[in-house]
């Protein structure tokens, strides 16, 4: 089934708001953004395995490895496809890092956002990030090893 304008426009909004919550370091703005559970897929930047976490859990990790930090969360060119009541979005970010020291570590990338469709709207699920390629210092960011 195609998307709807009102449903690519609402799941646009959520991406936004989600790439936003970072940057603005509002850590309840994106927990509001996730489903109950969050499997994610950070192996290009981490190189850890994908795993499945409580929407709590995602966002106190982000937050420790992120809150000291300036960021800010740019994407575009969103890519749509629905099926019911799930869908994807695939749009391209880069993500700029700074630290209080003025060292960087940036991100240029690809994210896949699988998203359900709950009673008070559609939520993210799913997020799988595919790094074309970063820029910096990788000890800037705590959660990249």
């Amino acid at each position: 089934m195609p998307p709807t304008r009102s449903d690519e426009e609402e799941i646009r909004r959520l991406v936004a708001r989600f790439a936003n919550a970072f940057d603005l370091k509002a850590w309840g703005t994106l927990e509001g953004c996730l489903a109950e559970s969050v499997h994610t897929d950070y192996a290009d930047l981490r190189g850890t395995p994908p795993e499945t976490m409580s929407r709590r859990r995602f966002v106190e990790l982000r937050r420790a490895a992120l809150e000291p930090l300036q960021t800010h969360h740019l994407g575009g060119n969103h890519e749509i496809t629905m099926d019911g009541d799930r869908a994807e979005c695939r749009a391209s970010m880069i993500i700029w890092r700074r630290d209080g020291a003025g060292r960087v570590f940036n991100t240029h990338c690809l994210y896949r956002f699988g998203l359900t469709r709950a009673a008070e709207g559609w939520r993210i699920a799913s997020i799988a990030q595919t790094v074309l390629w970063n820029e910096g210092d990788a000890a800037v960011h705590g959660g990249v090893p």
